[in-house]
């Protein structure tokens, strides 16, 4: 299949037609979001993320469940997002397709260099705007978590210790971003010629 034309202006059943390709195809009021498949470190810190919270709700949160994408979350206004790994009330969860998931508690994007901005503004905004609860971007090769609700205009930046609560009436779940991120940092980029 030839690259979709990124000028033109999608629909949700447009992206849903697309054939698999390895890349992830998302869409805010029509525009077209391409990423290719993620890097390892991208997938190790999913993973690690997926884990903690998993363990975290398996302890409190009977009526929460912690998925991964790919998942197709669709909104109105011609809205399908991807998140790296999201919290969802477990009434909207059935085992036929995401058509029922509305409702995010907690949405996670981990920064690759393609999607970045996406991450960062584009999907950010949507988020905020469908009342996302708690929004994480996290970021690797920075080492950080920026962590954003619907009213911020500007992040909560956090470099030591990671916390969320699925309730008022809960303990939290901490995590150490040294953890997290374990190993060296990554090469500075290589500078262009």
């Amino acid at each position: 299949m030839a690259m979709p034309d990124t000028a033109r202006r999608y629909t949700v059943d447009d992206v849903l037609s697309f054939p698999p390709d390895g890349n992830r195809y998302e869409l805010v009021h029509g525009e077209l979001l391409v990423t290719p498949a993620p890097r390892t470190r991208h997938q190790i810190v999913v993973g690690e993320l997926h884990y903690r919270l998993r363990g975290y709700l398996d302890a409190h949160g009977r009526d929460l469940r912690v998925a991964l994408s790919p998942a197709d979350i669709r909104w109105p206004d011609e809205v399908l997002v991807q998140p790296d790994l999201f919290v969802v009330p477990a009434e909207e969860l059935t085992p036929e397709d995401w058509s029922g998931v509305h409702t995010l508690v907690l949405a996670v994007e981990v920064v690759s260099p393609s999607s970045s901005r996406y991450d960062r503004v584009t999907k950010r905004r949507v988020y905020q705007a469908h009342g996302v609860a708690t929004y994480w971007v996290v970021d690797p090769d920075a080492r950080l978590v920026e962590v954003w609700t619907p009213g911020d205009s500007r992040p909560e930046i956090v470099t030591g210790v990671l916390r969320w609560r699925m309730a008022e009436a809960t303990d939290e779940l901490a995590i150490g971003l040294a953890d997290l991120f374990a190993g060296p940092p990554p090469p500075p980029p290589s500078p262009t010629p």
